[in-house]
C-alpha cells in the first residue's frame, strides 16, 4: 500500500486536479484510478486551457468543430464535454461503489456569471443536462451571486462543487447555503441522498498572499508567521465543518439520509519552493474530506509522502496563528475577498484565453 492508498484508508479521498485527453487516451487516468485510488477529478478554465493549447490531441477534431456553424463557446463544450463524460464514466464504478459518497468529476460555469445568479443556475443546468452523467459536480463559484445560485442548485438536486472558497466566513455561508438548499429539495420530495456538494478551499494562494503581508511588516514575529495560515484556515475549517453539521438544524437533514457538504483542500501544489512539496497534503488528512492533487503533487506525496491522520492535530496552533494575524493588523477576511476576486478574474482570463483557441 502506497501513501496514496495510505490516506484513503484514512477515510480522505484523493481526486486529480487535472484533465486532459492524453490522460485518458493513454490510460493515465485509469491507472491512477485502479493503482493509487484517486477517487475524483477536478477541472477549471486554466487546467482546460492549459490541456487543448499543450496537446495536438484535440487538433483534428477542433478544425472539424471551426468548420461548422457553432460560436465559440458551443466549439469549447463540444470539444471538452466528451472528455467529462469519459472520465464520468471512468469513475462510475467508484461512485457506485461508494454510495455516490465518490467518484465525481467536476465543470465549471463560466467563470464571465460569477456576479449572476440567475445566469450561473441557467448555465449550471443546461451543463448539468449537456453531460448527462450522475457523478457529475457543477462548479460555482463562492462569490455572493454564486451562493445564491448553489442553494437554489441544491434545491433542484443538481450535484455542485462550490470553488474559490478563501476564508472562514465563505467556508460558513455555503455550508449554510447548502443546508438550506437541501431543506427545499427535501419539501419538493426529493432523494435526500440524491445531491451531493463538496465546498473548495484554496490554500497555497491564502500563504502567497498573507506571506507577502508579513515580509511588508519586516520583523522576526512576521517572518516565524509564514508558511503556515493556509495550514491554520484549512484545520480550522474543518472544526467549523463538524459544528454546522452536527448541530441540531442538521441532524434531522443526516437521519433521512442526507449528506454533509465534505470539505475539498484546492490548490495544495507548493507554490513557494522554500516550502515542502507537501506542504499542503499531509497536515490534513482527516474523514470526510477531499484533496485535489496536481500531477506534481500527487507524485511527490506517492514518493515521499507520510500518510497519517494530522487534520485535528494542532487546532490550537492553528487558532494561535488568526489570532497573532490579527494583532498584526492582517484581515483574513478582507484578504478572502480579495483573493477571490483574483479568483474568478484569473479563470475569466484563462476562459477567454479558451475560447480564443476555439476560433
Amino acid at each position: 500500500m502506497n501513501a496514496l492508498q495510505e490516506v484513503k484508508r484514512l477515510g480522505q479521498s484523493l481526486w486529480l486536479d487535472n484533465l486532459t485527453r492524453t490522460l485518458l487516451q493513454n490510460e493515465g487516468l485509469r491507472q491512477l484510478i485502479e493503482q493509487d485510488g484517486i477517487s475524483g477529478v477536478t477541472s477549471n478554465p486554466s487546467i482546460l486551457h492549459k490541456a487543448v493549447s499543450g496537446s495536438s490531441a484535440y487538433a483534428a477534431e477542433l478544425a472539424s468543430l471551426r468548420a461548422g456553424d457553432l460560436s465559440v463557446e458551443q466549439r469549447y463544450e463540444r470539444l471538452v464535454i466528451p472528455d467529462i463524460q469519459a472520465a464520468c464514466e471512468l469513475l462510475q464504478p467508484v461512485h457506485t461503489a461508494s454510495g455516490g459518497d465518490d467518484g465525481y468529476v467536476s465543470l465549471e460555469v463560466s467563470p464571465r456569471l460569477a456576479d449572476d445568479e440567475s445566469a450561473t443556475v441557467q448555465d449550471a443546468v443546461r451543463l448539468h443536462a449537456m453531460v448527462n452523467r450522475r457523478n457529475l459536480l457543477i462548479k460555482v463559484p463562492a462569490t455572493p451571486a454564486g451562493v445564491h445560485a448553489f442553494e437554489r442548485l441544491i434545491g433542484n438536486g443538481i450535484n455542485v462543487n462550490v470553488t474559490l472558497m478563501f476564508s472562514l466566513s465563505h467556508v460558513i455561508a455555503v455550508a449554510q447555503a447548502y443546508m438550506r438548499g437541501l431543506q427545499r429539495w427535501l419539501d419538493r420530495g426529493g432523494d435526500p441522498r440524491h445531491p451531493k456538494a463538496v465546498a473548495s478551499l484554496f490554500l497555497s494562494r491564502v500563504d502567497t498572499l498573507v506571506d507577502q503581508r508579513l515580509e511588508a511588516l519586516n520583523s522576526n514575529e512576521a517572518r516565524a508567521l509564514r508558511g503556515k495560515t493556509a495550514i491554520a484556515l484549512a484545520k480550522l475549517a474543518y472544526q467549523q465543518y463538524r459544528d454546522l453539521f452536527q448541530q441540531a438544524s442538521f441532524a434531522d437533514l443526516r437521519r433521512q439520509g442526507a449528506r454533509p457538504q465534505y470539505l475539498l483542500w484546492a490548490s495544495t501544489g507548493t507554490k513557494n519552493p522554500a516550502y515542502r512539496d507537501v506542504q499542503y497534503v499531509e497536515p490534513l488528512i482527516g474523514p470526510e474530506t477531499i484533496n485535489t492533487l496536481p500531477d506534481a503533487t500527487l507524485a511527490a506525496f506517492r514518493d515521499h509522502g507520510r500518510a497519517r491522520a494530522t487534520l485535528e492535530e494542532g487546532v490550537d496552533a492553528a487558532e494561535a496563528q488568526f489570532l497573532v494575524l490579527e494583532k498584526l493588523g492582517i484581515d483574513l477576511p478582507a484578504v478572502g475577498e480579495t483573493l477571490q476576486r483574483q479568483g474568478v478574474e484569473l479563470f475569466d482570463t484563462a476562459y477567454t484565453q479558451l475560447l480564443e483557441l476555439m476560433k
